[in-house]
């Protein structure tokens, strides 16, 4: 699989592609989602922007290069940019974020699960978002959100799962080429003599 540079523009198109009716959207201060959504939307869109001021006047440079975490929030802005949002907030977006990254070690770069091809991180996020949606049961829900949606009756287990994706793509076995095959040995004797 070959990666091209996704534009701001791209990843707008993208999501108007996935989305059913007319959204209400919070981003931060990035300037191109301003253009970008309204050309998707055509301007139906709600469109709110939340700036965040945080303060790292108490670090030095070298400190804040070897930060994990944002410094602490000083000052919020909410600005309305098309329409009129009911409510101007990345939270739930973020708690998404939080909970991709907790659920997959594909993100955690100082770990060996960090995902180096492109097609094994897809694969690691799709199989990441099928089981948050179909296999386990939210708090808050009491269900999964596929019942909770209506799509199941019931949640599913991790053997419906794969039942399901091999159903939808069916491995296509490959042989293995000569050069790699080996002759096993059978070693005769006894392992709890």
């Amino acid at each position: 699989m070959t990666c091209r540079r996704l534009t701001t523009d791209d990843f707008i198109q993208d999501l108007r592609q996935r989305v059913i009716g007319v959204p209400e959207i919070s981003t931060d201060g990035f300037h191109p989602y301003k253009n970008a959504i309204r050309d998707a939307f055509g301007g139906r869109a709600a469109h709110g922007v939340i700036n965040k001021t945080y303060s790292v006047t108490h670090l030095n440079v070298t400190e804040a290069s070897r930060r994990y975490s944002p410094a602490q929030v000083v000052a919020v802005e909410r600005v309305a940019v098309a329409n009129e949002p009911e409510d101007i907030s990345t939270s739930y977006v973020e708690r998404q974020n939080l909970t991709l990254r907790m659920g997959s070690k594909r993100f955690a770069r100082l770990s060996n699960g960090f995902s180096k091809k492109i097609d094994c991180h897809l694969a690691a996020i799709s199989l990441h978002a099928a089981f948050y949606n179909l296999c386990r049961t939210h708090e808050a829900l009491r269900m999964t959100p596929a019942m909770a949606l209506g799509l199941t009756e019931r949640a599913w287990s991790v053997a419906d799962l794969i039942e399901a994706a091999l159903k939808a793509v069916p491995p296509v076995p490959t042989q293995t080429p000569t050069e790699r095959r080996r002759a096993f040995r059978v070693i005769q004797g006894d392992l709890f003599e």
